[in-house]
């Protein structure tokens, strides 16, 4: 059963005027990949034309540098991006457009609804990279890392499948680690410092990563295993 969510967990939807070039996208391209869940289950296999080894998930895309990194290199994979910012969605729109992408899907919204509405273990991989901190305690309740979110991510995830999370607000990681850690369906994956200190070869930088290192901030990079069920 769908878990009633009536928190905002995401920012302003809306930067700067776009240049029409991106407008364009966001009227002409963005239908063709969009999902909705409101029309109720949604089948992830079912959401694109070719056949899909498997289905990943990318929650906050930002930029879509991840996003598009990812689906160039696994052509082979079907990737979900969940995308509330417009200017994002607009700069990934632009990625996929150039690069001719056909493995990519949008929602342009929040992403718990579509969460509810994907079928159990249907999921491969699950990314939740940089995502907004909301570092004043009164708005901690905002934050993506919940016992509810990580309930239906549970919920979605394959038994062996990961779950891959960054940032570099080191307060948010200490939640991340607390929160996911005693779930009990994830399984930390790190086996020494530099498991959760370097980015993973095959984990494609973001701009926020990027932007984060220039100003001298530490990244943390998390990895997770879905725990199978009968181990719970």
């Amino acid at each position: 059963m769908a878990i009633e969510r009536p928190r905002t967990l995401h920012g302003r939807r809306r930067g700067r005027r776009l240049r029409p070039g991106r407008q364009r996208l966001l009227d002409e391209l963005l239908p063709r990949l969009a999902i909705d869940p409101a029309r109720g289950p949604v089948d992830p296999a079912g959401l694109f034309d070719m056949a899909c080894d498997d289905v990943w998930l990318e929650v906050g895309f930002g930029g879509g540098e991840h996003l598009t990194a990812q689906a160039r290199a696994h052509p082979e994979i079907g990737f979900i991006g969940c995308e509330s910012f417009v200017n994002g969605i607009a700069k990934a729109l632009s990625l996929i457009d150039a690069e001719k992408l056909t493995n990519v899907r949008i929602l342009a919204d929040d992403a718990r609804p579509l969460i509810d509405a994907l079928p159990e273990s249907s999921i491969g991989r699950f990314f939740l990279l940089f995502p907004d901190p909301w570092p004043k305690k009164r708005h901690h309740a905002r934050r993506f890392v919940s016992p509810e979110n990580l309930d239906a991510m549970a919920r979605i995830l394959r038994d062996g499948a990961e779950l891959r999370m960054a940032s570099d607000d080191m307060e948010y990681i200490r939640w991340m680690l607390f929160h996911t850690i005693g779930h009990g369906a994830f399984e930390w994956l790190a086996r020494g410092p530099d498991d959760w200190r370097r980015r993973p070869d095959d984990w494609p930088a973001t701009r926020y990563e990027e932007k984060a290192g220039r100003a001298g901030a530490t990244c943390v990079f998390l990895r997770f295993r879905r725990r199978p069920r009968s181990a719970q």
